[in-house]
């Protein structure tokens, strides 16, 4: 897949920036903005380009016959979006039970527009003890990527603005739907 995903990024003209330190065995990727389904298809073909093992929430109403076993060996973990009460703590399990991990969320929990990110991805990073991987799809540049690598520090009000501030010059795929924390 590594191949393809190099050809389709080569004759779409996607570029694809940044990559995860060789050393480095675990994190979080927060992914924005997500504003339609052709992101998880980017996204994707980044993973398979820099041979990143990743797993991803996607809802569970999604892992249906014939696409269901496609989304799971994709990386796809279904997710109970009605029930979120237990997500933090599985995902922190998954990173504590594994020795090399890598988990993506979409802050914005959709592709619509919200009002503000949800925190799970930082809460579950403090608790996991992990990085957060600022990554980005980024449409009027075509560019796909990490940006930066983020230690969180607890302080959370500092720590947003640090993040939002990274995401005020990356450009959604349908700019009216994307909103900051």
């Amino acid at each position: 897949m590594r191949q393809i995903s190099k050809f389709i990024f080569k004759i779409t003209g996607w570029k694809d920036v940044g990559e995860i330190p060789p050393d480095m065995k675990k994190a979080i990727f927060i992914i924005a903005p997500h504003t339609s389904n052709w992101d998880f298809f980017i996204g994707r073909f980044y993973c398979w380009i820099h041979r990143i093992p990743i797993k991803l929430l996607i809802k569970k109403e999604a892992f249906f016959w014939p696409t269901g076993g496609l989304l799971k060996k994709t990386g796809g973990v279904p997710v109970d979006r009605k029930d979120t009460r237990h997500i933090i703590p599985y995902v922190v399990n998954l990173f504590n039970s594994n020795d090399v991990f890598f988990f993506a969320i979409t802050p914005e929990g959709t592709r619509k527009k919200t009002n503000k990110w949800k925190m799970g991805y930082y809460h579950i990073a403090i608790q996991a003890k992990v990085p957060i991987l600022l990554s980005f799809i980024d449409y009027k540049e075509k560019r796909a990527g990490i940006g930066e690598i983020f230690y969180p520090t607890g302080d959370m009000d500092k720590d947003i603005n640090k993040i939002e501030t990274f995401y005020k010059g990356i450009h959604a795929k349908h700019p009216e739907q994307f909103n900051l924390t």
